[in-house]
């Protein structure tokens, strides 16, 4: 690699490379492989470096298959590189191959942070990659511009949404930024919201290792939402750069009809504001074109189509980010795996 170095970096270096990133997503933050490091997952960083300072890189999680068939390598939202230099992105690409055969990768799955395109597909078939059976991240979010003014940012809302957010606050709804204390009171609200909508959550230890991962950097917003002292709803934020995300988000079964979602949704993305972000993302919409998801979503109520008709009213754009490609290393394990995949998402639909 003449001019090219690869390089393995530790956490604190991985970190001042995506904070000179602002494009970087929350995924690939230093402390995203940390807690996944605390779940189930080990970490590995790999990075390009030129000239001394480091160009381009991944974070990399990996997470042993059954019966001693190996492990698959994940890189969620990444790598983070400029795509248009075709030299670093090949360079960078041969030192993780190196990296996920070394740990005795079947594949190396990425989601790469960007729409899904003709032009990306055909780039990612070039660099010889597949499509995936497994995409892990939902491929279709709304993106929020939050840079204008408040009152823009209302106006750009759907009616009913703005009205909904006023309702909350005029129905005595107050919102705060929890600390830790409030953790507690999070974790009854996500079991409950798994229960009632069928959504599959994380232990409790989960989002209590994300707040005390992200909270001393202010990168992690817990607002909760009470009303005379009761918790009714609770929601996650996370921030990098110039983007905020809408990561979790739990309610209570009791006065929903103050609208408790709402108030916190606004705050968040005021939160946001405060940071310094332009765009708020909303995170996880049924995968459907937007034709489909406007026709069908007073009519659906399975999977992400609940929270497509909350999410829709906060106006933004509906995005298609790129879904989950493979790279291949070891075909009849590949094939068994695909097949098993394919498998489990078609039993889940029926």
């Amino acid at each position: 690699m003449t001019g090219y170095e690869a390089v393995y970096l530790n956490a604190v270096e991985w970190e001042a490379f995506t904070d000179s990133r602002p494009d970087a997503h929350i995924l690939q933050a230093a402390r995203w492989g940390a807690l996944k490091s605390h779940f189930g997952w080990s970490v590995e960083r790999v990075a390009l470096r030129r000239g001394g300072e480091i160009i381009a890189g991944a974070q990399v999680l990996y997470r042993r298959l059954p019966f001693g068939l190996g492990s698959i390598a994940y890189i969620p939202k990444g790598p983070i590189a400029d795509w248009s230099d075709r030299e670093a992105v090949s360079l960078l690409l041969v030192a993780l191959d190196e990296a996920a055969k070394a740990r005795g990768a079947v594949l190396l799955k990425v989601e790469p942070d960007a729409e899904d395109t003709p032009r990306w597909r055909a780039r990612l078939r070039e660099m010889g990659f597949v499509p995936s059976p497994q995409t892990v991240q939902p491929p279709r979010t709304i993106l929020v511009d939050i840079s204008p003014d408040e009152d823009a940012i209302l106006a750009a809302m759907k009616q009913k949404t703005r009205y909904n957010i006023r309702l909350a606050f005029r129905k005595g709804v107050e919102v705060r930024r929890g600390t830790e204390a409030d953790l507690d009171d999070f974790n009854r609200l996500m079991q409950i919201t798994g229960r009632r909508d069928g959504f599959g959550v994380h232990a409790p230890e989960y989002y209590r290792k994300a707040y005390e991962l992200f909270a001393p950097v202010g990168r992690i917003a817990l607002l909760m939402a009470y009303y005379r002292g009761r918790p009714l709803a609770g929601l996650m934020a996370f921030a990098h750069g110039k983007r905020a995300w809408y990561l979790y988000g739990a309610s209570s079964n009791e006065e929903r009809s103050r609208m408790p979602t709402y108030a916190l949704q606004w705050e968040a993305i005021r939160w946001a504001r405060e940071r310094g972000c332009v765009l708020y993302d909303l995170w996880g919409v049924p995968d459907e074109d937007e034709e489909v998801l406007e026709a069908e979503f007073t009519k659906r109520r399975g999977g992400l189509w609940g929270v497509y008709r909350f999410k829709r009213g906060f106006g933004g754009r509906l995005v298609r980010h790129l879904p989950a490609w493979d790279r291949v290393y070891k075909r009849p394990i590949y094939s068994l795996y695909r097949l098993l995949t394919t498998y489990r998402r078609d039993g889940a639909r029926r």
